[in-house]
């Protein structure tokens, strides 16, 4: 820290290692994404459908079209459901002569747009999808490097729901260049200021070395790698604010990628992507574009990636951010309101999405795909239920779409699967041929046990209760489950699971959901219970048990009276 820097901060009464501890602290959160996302929308759990369960890469505009019209015809927007989201396999394999993604011109020749246009047009919003990587994961374009371009044209589009998935995905290096220069000047003009490594204030594993083939003092900074050292050069003084060109001067020896990222003034971060080097001189350079303004500022240089969950991370956050972006640029050159895009981030849970998708989207995924099999959707329950503190209103866990009415799973499976989606404030995105329930005349066939399932309003109510928890389990044997998930009204829903293949006998005390400190269910000598699927309501004083068949479920809404 320069002389004239901590005389200034000496006349303001600041201790001079306190302010660079809290320019370190604000970059963190900035850096780290530690804000949570928030863009108004997925305060309930999202309801909608998905193609890929059914069709997967068999998919065209028409489909998209006749689901809509079945989903209207069924009155499924009635009941909340209201994304119709298509999966992989509508782009081209290559983009326009504009750098943007378009529709399959054979499946979908009247493009994106139209087809959004077509969907809202029955009262739904539109949903798209790519991958976090070099292609998606049926190896057609993808978004990784074209987040911006990406994230305009989904807005311009007019969509309100993207899927992000996880296929052919390159990590972030952790490498981190060695930095011998910075060059700051005017956009259009020369350099006219020059910082050297050695004018920088230094942190953690960060050092200076010499390189005597550098054309300036030879000197340059090197520990930057593995979120380990920081750089901060202060006090830079520019004479207006405004654009400026920044250079930054990096010393060639390593034959790997490398990557950096300068935050001017503690907000505004800049990326950069450095390949390995092949080239036959020692000295390297990497420019961008930044913002400063007129006075003093300051550069802080460092990589924040020391793992590859550090990387996934860092991926999603930049794209919920261009996501956010792009609405509102498109909201203001259109002067049309805002539309919202809800950012599902499928990440498969390889790098513990629950511990910072709420930094970075709306909902993230927290296994491998689902299947149309009992295994596999009480995998994926078991996988998900013990994660209950980090889902909330606007974020929330996602075990994967609904199999409902999918495969051979029976009518109890069925039920237990919706119910503990329900109980598990799971985004409820189905995956069955909606265009089932129409009979050949255009009229519903309200009598499709799958459609009763999904329609249940009782069971839908506790997905979408605002109160936004996920329950929790509160008993265990192995086979059988206890799940408690608090309701507004001070109400509470109870789940009996039973996983195993032969019937058994499950119990619960009111009594002890009454102690439990989440729960605000008052203490009564009686209460209202409402059987969800049986569509009765019974009176209880404390003890109530079931015996379940099979793999099934009895789902619980229960009030004190009084």
């Amino acid at each position: 820290m320069n002389e004239s820097f901590k005389k200034l901060l000496k006349q303001k009464n600041l201790c001079p290692v306190c302010h660079a501890k809290k320019l370190m602290a604000s970059t963190k959160i900035h850096v780290n994404g530690a804000d949570r996302f928030s863009n108004g929308v997925a305060l309930t759990p999202p309801m909608g459908w998905a193609s890929w369960n059914l069709f997967r890469h068999n998919i065209n505009e028409n489909i998209i079209k006749e689901i809509a019209a079945a989903m209207k015809a069924a009155h499924l927007d009635e009941l909340g459901y209201q994304y119709i989201n298509v999966d992989d396999c509508w782009m081209s394999s290559v983009r326009d002569e504009n750098g943007r993604l378009q529709g399959d011109l054979a499946t979908f020749p009247s493009g994106i747009k139209a087809l959004v246009e077509a969907v809202n047009s029955y009262g739904f919003k539109m949903g798209i999808y790519t991958s976090n990587g070099t292609l998606t994961c049926e190896d057609l374009p993808s978004s990784l490097y074209h987040e911006r371009v990406d994230a305009e044209t989904f807005a311009e589009w007019g969509v309100e729901y993207f899927k992000y998935d996880f296929c052919h995905n390159e990590p972030i290096p952790t490498l981190a260049p060695e930095i011998e220069k910075v060059l700051i000047a005017k956009k259009g003009e020369t350099e006219f200021i020059t910082l050297l490594a050695e004018e920088a204030e230094l942190r953690g594993d960060a050092e200076i070395f010499e390189d005597e083939r550098l054309t300036l003092t030879g000197k340059y900074i090197s520990g930057l790698s593995n979120a380990s050292g920081t750089a901060i050069f202060y006090d830079i003084e520019i004479p207006e604010e405004g654009e400026y060109t920044l250079t930054l001067g990096i010393r060639k020896a390593v034959r790997k990628d490398k990557y950096c990222e300068i935050i001017v003034n503690g907000k505004d971060t800049y990326s950069f992507r450095i390949p390995g080097s092949k080239g036959f001189t020692r000295e390297g350079r990497n420019q961008t574009q930044v913002y400063f303004r007129k006075g003093k500022n300051s550069l802080l240089i460092h990589n924040p990636i020391g793992s590859r969950m550090d990387s996934a991370a860092r991926q999603y956050q930049n794209m919920g951010k261009e996501l956010m972006r792009a609405t509102k640029k498109v909201a203001e050159e259109t002067g049309k309101p805002e539309k919202p895009i809800c950012f599902s981030i499928c990440e498969w849970g390889w790098n513990k999405p629950w511990k910072w998708g709420s930094t970075a989207g709306n909902l993230w995924r927290t296994t491998p795909d689902i299947r149309p099999e009992w295994a596999s959707v009480i995998g994926i329950y078991e996988a998900t239920v013990r994660l209950y503190e980090y889902a909330g209103p606007g974020n929330w866990n996602d075990p994967d779409m609904l199999e409902v009415g999918n495969g051979k799973l029976t009518e109890n499976e069925n039920i237990a699967h919706f119910s503990l989606w329900c109980m598990l404030a799971a985004p409820l995105i189905l995956g069955n041929d909606i265009r089932s329930f129409i009979k050949e005349d255009g009229s519903v066939d309200y009598n499709n046990k799958v459609l009763k399932i999904i329609s249940n309003q009782k069971a839908i109510s506790i997905n979408q209760d605002k109160l936004g928890m996920q329950c929790r389990r509160i008993k265990t044997n192995g086979i059988t489950d206890v799940l408690v998930k608090p309701l507004e009204n001070r109400e509470v829903a109870v789940c009996l699971l039973n996983k195993g293949n032969s019937s058994k006998d499950v119990s619960f005390s009111i009594k002890e959901l009454t102690e439990l400190m989440y729960v605000e269910l008052p203490k009564a000598d009686r209460y209202t219970v409402y059987d969800i699927w049986e569509n009765t309501t019974f009176v209880a004083g404390n003890e109530i048990s079931a015996n379940l068949n099979g793999h099934s479920v009895k789902l619980y809404k229960i009030r004190a009276m009084g």
